[in-house]
């Protein structure tokens, strides 16, 4: 297994998984670590969202704080997993992933030894954490999952959604690669950067203020995705969702973005929690932003507060 130091300095360590080849060539992920001062045995693992990486340090300084050891997982394609000869973000199928993450999952609990696993996903990663955790059900490989803001629908009204998906569809069996009409507000990432009108600093090669090309495959293989979800999942530990309170109207035309939802419709998070499992939370959270760990001070306070209230509540306790 090769460690090396992370991009992200002191503390942090970079694991390259290597996944094989695809129809692009070689494929890695990259599985981020911080452990806490003290050996743990609970452990978190972090999926980021479309045009993400793992960089969100205030994140980690949470759950170490709690003596839980951080874990995050740059996806094949992002990040410090993306490669020259790829296509930025892009996968046909959400169960590409699922190799990485149960590798990931495998150095988590058999390599260094936890007995417990938080599985924490944001956005596009909610989504597939969900997935994912489904997929392995009643085989104890994770003790609880934290949707923070999860792609469970698409951010449109009704006709646009399906229009929007029956497009990519189509476009999927012969152009994958055809570039749809889709997109995020650059109002949003540059709320975020401490170069433009935010407080946070993060590879602009890695999330560009623009962001990536939505390609057709990537959609279709999302809405796939989401419309399993829909159809009911059976997820056997304790859900912890947030959103914020509120969303701005998506798309690249958003231009206020103070203390809302600006990528995605947190009605949606709300309607489509419950298809989850037996037993989920939903917390939202007044002025949250879409990455609601990356809100104003007081918000993100609010939010940890939360976060805390429910891991005593449901996780594991320290042995």
């Amino acid at each position: 297994m090769d460690v090396t130091a992370d991009v992200l300095g002191p503390g942090y360590e970079a694991i390259e998984l290597p996944m094989g080849r695809d129809a692009e060539g070689e494929v890695v992920a990259t599985l981020v670590r911080r452990r806490c001062a003290e050996p743990s045995r609970r452990a978190v693992l972090y999926l980021h969202g479309f045009v993400d990486y793992f960089f969100q340090r205030n994140l980690a300084d949470f759950f170490v704080g709690r003596g839980v050891d951080f874990y995050a997982l740059d996806l094949r394609k992002y990040g410090r997993s993306l490669r020259p000869h790829q296509t930025p973000n892009y996968v046909g199928s959400l169960t590409e992933y699922f190799p990485e993450i149960d590798e990931a999952v495998r150095i988590v609990r058999d390599v260094d030894g936890h007995d417990s696993l938080l599985l924490n996903g944001h956005s596009t990663g909610g989504l597939l954490a969900a997935l994912w955790a489904d997929r392995v059900r009643g085989r104890g490989l994770v003790d609880g999952l934290f949707l923070n803001s999860p792609f469970l629908d698409i951010a449109e009204p009704l006709p646009v959604r399906k229009l929007g998906a029956g497009l990519a569809r189509t476009l999927r069996a012969r152009f994958p690669m055809a570039a749809m009409p889709a997109g995020v507000s650059g109002a949003y990432p540059r709320s975020l950067h401490r170069d433009h009108e935010g407080e946070w600093d993060f590879d602009l090669e890695w999330k560009p203020l623009l962001g990536f090309t939505v390609r057709a495959g990537w959609l279709a293989a999302v809405r796939r995705g989401q419309l399993r979800l829909h159809a009911g999942l059976g997820i056997d530990v304790p859900v912890l969702v947030m959103s914020s309170d509120r969303s701005v109207r998506p798309g690249r035309r958003a231009t206020d973005v103070t203390g809302a939802d600006a990528v995605l419709d947190v009605a949606h998070m709300a309607r489509w929690a419950p298809r989850l499992g037996p037993h989920v939370t939903l917390v939202r959270v007044e002025g949250g932003l879409h990455d609601l760990v990356l809100s104003a001070g007081p918000v993100r306070e609010r939010v940890f507060a939360e976060l805390a209230r429910w891991m005593g509540a449901y996780l594991p306790a320290s042995p």
